[in-house]
């Protein structure tokens, strides 16, 4: 952006862009801009940043490769937020940088390349996106600037290189945001994936754009909001330099306590907790990784890592399958597949911790940082295709034998990774429906999760190397 005079801040004076972006919180872009946004006339998802960009900062929305106040390179970004019950503030999604040039970045380094080139210095406006509300009438709550942490921009840094790797050896399509920590490569286009050429190949890629995780967001968040941190435990004790990865860190905490009996580790730290409590197991994870069983583990947080405990019976089949959030059945017929809760899950990157029944003594085998193949996503797609039709056709409900209702959802013997069954105390914890049930001629029904199979944990997850 070049100097104007016309500008009612000026494009090459950091303290000047920031004061002026400053005013819009408390306001909406209706009270902040020229009347003459009525007629904006832009459509879409990020028509807030167009508008934000065109009518409050006076600029023309472009995809140039240096920032948009490339005098003082400084990058314009802006995301919605939501409230918590208890008045705090979180992401509604994680924060889209840049696309991938896949052809491009495959020979950058990472100090001189067109992601640290864009996304150094971030200027950051968070608003309400509330359902019927007029886009200009959205409230902007949080505007500051943002620039990354020591300790954070050493994982970021690692994680683009992770990327870059996977790019450089031709496999770009099979990126997956679990492949990293703080900074992710998510799609970015329509239901197809808008496939681009990658390098060295000739396989096409999903275009794909480097991103902050949701986590992530909602560390900036709270930063910028002043919110306490007192609920958080570090890995990383933070004044110290990051000489191993998150996963070497916390890999080698666990391999300290390999075929340890859980009474022996909690001996080793002088505690002993209850082992009737749900979360034991969790709280035997933290013992290890040095957290408070109080406190959440800040850089897991940051990177939407969740910590799976997972017991193990003798021959090593889990005790159960892994159940997932339970789905909403007017969310899934009005998403496809790309934008699906579940696919975003699967993509994340988890932390398995096994522990298996021996002679009446639970073990602690094998901890594994796992992210699901980009192939096998794909395999599970057939069973979210299948549930998506099963409730919009109305046709759950096969039939009802002895008082039993015996569903079309995906059975676990239709595929290997996953399948779809109850997940609810009682069949009268139930979901609204988009089509009332044929058999049943009921407008709710009890609520239902995906599952992965306890045999693709075992072989796939634990016993693979």
């Amino acid at each position: 952006m070049s100097s104007n005079q016309n500008l009612p801040y000026n494009p090459q004076d950091k303290d000047s862009v920031l004061e002026y972006a400053k005013k819009l919180a408390g306001n909406s872009l209706r009270t902040s801009c020229d009347v003459g946004i009525i007629e904006h006339g832009y459509t879409g998802k990020g028509n807030f940043g167009q508008i934000l960009e065109k009518f409050y900062f006076m600029y023309e929305p472009n995809s140039d490769a240096l920032p948009d106040f490339a005098e003082i390179g400084m990058e314009l970004k802006s995301s919605p937020l939501k409230k918590l019950s208890n008045k705090e503030y979180r992401s509604k999604e994680r924060l889209v940088l840049n696309i991938i040039n896949y052809l491009e970045v495959a020979t950058q380094k990472f100090e001189t390349s067109s992601f640290w080139k864009k996304n150094a210095h971030l200027l950051l406006i968070f608003y309400f996106r509330e359902e019927g509300i007029d886009i200009l009438d959205y409230m902007i709550k949080l505007v500051n600037e943002w620039t990354f942490p020591a300790h954070d921009l050493e994982i970021i840094k690692n994680d683009w290189q992770i990327i870059t790797n996977k790019i450089a050896s031709g496999h770009a399509h099979e990126l997956s945001e679990g492949d990293t920590f703080y900074l992710g490569a998510c799609t970015k286009g329509g239901k197809g994936g808008n496939l681009r050429k990658q390098f060295g190949v000739d396989t096409l890629a999903k275009q794909r754009a480097y991103s902050l995780k949701q986590g992530y967001v909602n560390h900036i968040i709270a930063s910028i909001a002043n919110e306490p941190t007192e609920v958080y435990g570090k890995i990383i004790p933070g004044n110290l330099p990051i000489e191993l990865t998150i996963e070497q860190i916390v890999l080698s905490k666990f391999s300290k306590f390999y075929n340890a009996s859980v009474d022996e580790i909690q001996a080793e730290f002088g505690v002993e907790l209850n082992k009737l409590a749900k979360n034991y197991f969790s709280s035997i994870t933290k013992l290890i990784l040095g957290i408070a069983v109080d406190k959440e583990i800040e850089e897991f947080a940051k990177a939407d890592i969740e910590i799976k405990t997972v017991r193990l019976r003798e021959d090593s089949l889990p005790k159960e399958n892994m159940s997932f959030p339970a789905f909403e059945y007017m969310e899934i017929v009005s998403h496809n597949w790309e934008n699906s809760e579940f696919r975003e899950i699967l993509e994340r990157k988890f932390l398995f911790v096994f522990f298996q029944f021996d002679n009446n003594k639970i073990i602690l085998r094998k901890t594994k940082f796992w992210n699901m193949p980009v192939s096998d996503i794909e395999k599970v797609k057939v069973v979210w295709d299948k549930t998506q039709e099963v409730v919009a056709s109305g046709k759950i409900v096969k039939e009802i034998k002895n008082s039993i209702r015996y569903t079309n959802f995906p059975k676990k013997s239709e595929n290997d990774i996953s399948h779809v069954r109850p997940h609810a105390v009682t069949t009268h914890d139930t979901y609204v429906l988009p089509v009332i049930d044929i058999v049943t001629k009921s407008d709710r029904y009890t609520k239902h999760s995906f599952w992965l199979n306890d045999t693709y944990i075992r072989d796939e997850i634990y016993l693979k190397k």
